[in-house]
């Protein structure tokens, strides 16, 4: 019964984990359990402590005392376990086969299939149902049910009666219109959930749409309008000017502001549906190229998808961040970019061979690192830089897709 339950309970786990809203039911629901055995018990002390009762209930031997005591010590214990991630659901299994049990062995005392006892085997139907919401549940309270006719037709008869057989149809009836009932609810409560929450996802979608395009706009002709402002008047301030030290540094002014005005295009391009990800690294290394004048080369491996955009611009800002460091402080001839698709994992290999440094030694006011450690952090990666003085350096950084979708919005194609 356990082994049929374990088998499908893996997804059913899985779903807890994730969902939190689906844990925080299924506890209030455990809990729940809890107290209706809270309630059992009380009345099971009452008829162990009054005799008439225990003689009506056929209580009176210490066998009733000991099933009492081990009721309580699981109920305990499952109390204790309920939001344990990998043991929680399947205690909580075993125990309310355990309450079946208990069940049984009451009613084979009291009368059989006809005690008043038996009443309570809805309710544990009910919770089966409620805690584990599919179909193989019912399994365990309709199993009880010849169980018990039989074992207490055979202790008293010893042959099976045709009111046992009416009462197991009967309880067997009442059991499956409670699962179907409780799994049409169910079912039905699931599909909202899912409908309400893809709504309310669509709707922050819009919401974020709305607000970031408001936003680009006014970034694209505030700022921009600004960066081009001082790139005409830069040149013009070149043109006017005849002395060389002052159109050199006028030159390296409006070079710095280019940069800049392409930098906010680039950030603008790749929050659109059409930002081509391989062609920006591609294009920003043949910069990084002809400025650093440093020879660097791009492959692209494995089998290519569709990323989120906070995942695009996290890639290019990596790469940035490890092509400007080795601009700065390798001092070498060469630069060699990897990316590799491989499943869920996107990984980035950038190797030099400059003059190498030795990762454990903390420089103060270089940051290029932990930068890159930041940005990995946000997808679940990992920064691995290998490098020795004089043998040049290699990062790998290892990002995680996102398993569910992205709640990031895409903006219409804009004009520059």
């Amino acid at each position: 019964m356990s082994a049929t339950f374990g088998g499908a309970a893996l997804s059913a786990r899985e779903a807890l984990r994730r969902d939190p809203a689906l844990l925080e039911r299924f506890s209030d629901r455990a809990r729940a359990l809890f107290y209706a055995r809270l309630a059992f018990l009380a009345i099971g002390l009452a008829v162990l402590a009054v005799p008439s009762w225990s003689l009506f209930l056929g209580t009176t031997s210490s066998t009733a005392f000991v099933f009492y005591f081990a009721v309580i010590a699981y109920s305990v214990l499952n109390y204790l376990f309920i939001e344990h991630p990998r043991f929680g659901r399947r205690l909580t299994f075993v125990t309310l086969c355990l309450d079946l049990v208990a069940l049984c062995s009451m009613v084979l005392l009291s009368g059989g299939l006809s005690s008043p006892i038996m009443a309570a085997h809805g309710l544990f139907t009910l919770f089966f149902i409620l805690l584990f919401p599919r179909k193989r549940s019912i399994v365990p309270p309709l199993l009880i049910l010849p169980i018990a006719g039989q074992l207490h037709d055979s202790l008293t008869s010893g042959v099976v009666r045709s009111e046992t057989i009416f009462l197991i149809g009967w309880y067997a009836t009442l059991s499956v219109i409670v699962a179907y009932v409780l799994l049409f609810l169910h079912r039905r409560d699931e599909k909202r959930r899912v409908q309400l929450s893809q709504l309310s996802k669509a709707q922050e979608t819009s919401i974020v749409t709305q607000e970031r395009l408001r936003l680009a706009r006014e970034i694209h002709d505030g700022l921009g309008g600004s960066l081009s402002s001082l790139i005409i008047q830069a040149e013009f301030i070149q043109r006017m000017t005849k002395e060389e030290s002052l159109r050199i540094e006028i030159t390296e002014l409006k070079s710095q502001a280019e940069e800049a005005i392409e930098e906010l295009r680039r950030s603008l391009t790749m929050m659109r549906r059409d930002f081509d990800l391989h062609k920006a690294l591609e294009d920003y290394c043949m910069r990084f190229q002809e400025r650093a004048r440093v020879w660097c080369s791009l492959k692209v491996r494995g089998r290519t998808r569709r990323l989120p955009s906070e995942m695009q611009l996290a890639i290019f800002r990596i790469l940035q961040e490890c092509l400007t460091n080795i601009q700065k402080h390798a001092k070498a001839k060469n630069a060699d970019v990897r990316l590799k698709y491989d499943g869920d994992l996107i990984t980035l290999t950038v190797t030099d061979d400059g003059v190498g440094f030795d990762p454990s030694e903390q420089r103060s006011g270089h940051y290029g690192l932990s930068n890159l450690k930041a940005r990995a952090t946000k997808f679940r990666g990992t920064v691995d830089v290998q490098s020795t003085p004089g043998a040049g350096a290699t990062a790998h950084i290892t990002l995680v897709v996102p398993t569910e979708g992205s709640h990031v919005a895409f903006l219409p194609s804009m004009g520059d």
